[in-house]
Formats: structure tokens, C-alpha cells, sequence
């Protein structure tokens, strides 16, 4: 029951129902991205992060300094319908700033789906 609550806990709030649409749009992507393109603080950022990850719906991928976070794949019927309720809403998207290639956050991602 623990996860169930933690997974409707984390859909009550709008950012991160934007952070998931955002990652489902461009899929895997660098915290440093996200963070230019939502125009977010790296500390408010990473929680939300955290809170989806605890949730079931993201996980990131490590290397060396640089964290990348995705959709989990697969998901679960409940997350899967709950993301693809959230594909449904009006959401208006910032555009991807990224800024990872000047700062060398080049970890290859063609073995993640989303």
C-alpha cells in the first residue's frame, strides 16, 4: 500500500506532473538540462526528481558526476494509464535548453527506451 500512496501522492502536484511529461516529450535527460530548460533551482529540481523516482515512474542513470533521468520502462498498468492521462492534458512545454554538450555530460542513451 505504501508505493500505491507514494505514486498518487506524487501525480498531486503540478510540477511534477510537468517533469513527467517533460522526460516522456524528450525523453533521457540530463539534470543540468532540465534544470536550464525549466528554468528550476538544482534543489527544488532534484526533489520532485526524487519524489517520481521514489514513485515508480522515473529512474536515473549515473556517470561519474552526471545524473540522467528517464521514464522506468517498463511501467506498471497504473503509472503507464496515469502517464498516459497525463499525455492527454494541455500542457504547454518549454523548449529543450541544453547545455550539457558544452559541459562534456555525454553518457549515450541508445539502449534507453522511453
Amino acid at each position: 500500500m505504501d508505493i500505491f500512496l507514494k505514486t498518487v501522492s506524487a501525480l498531486n502536484d503540478e510540477t511534477r506532473v510537468l517533469l513527467l511529461r517533460f522526460l516522456d516529450e524528450h525523453g533521457a535527460m540530463c539534470v543540468c538540462d532540465m534544470q536550464n530548460s525549466l528554468d528550476m533551482i538544482q534543489s527544488r529540481l532534484s526533489r520532485h526528481l526524487k519524489i517520481l523516482k521514489d514513485a515508480g515512474f522515473i529512474r536515473v542513470e549515473r556517470k561519474g558526476t552526471w545524473a540522467y533521468y528517464m521514464i522506468r520502462s517498463p511501467l506498471d498498468r497504473f503509472r503507464s494509464e496515469a502517464l498516459q492521462e497525463i499525455r492527454c492534458l494541455s500542457i504547454e512545454l518549454p523548449k529543450v535548453k541544453k547545455v550539457s554538450q558544452d559541459a562534456q555530460c555525454d553518457l549515450s542513451l541508445t539502449s534507453v527506451s522511453k
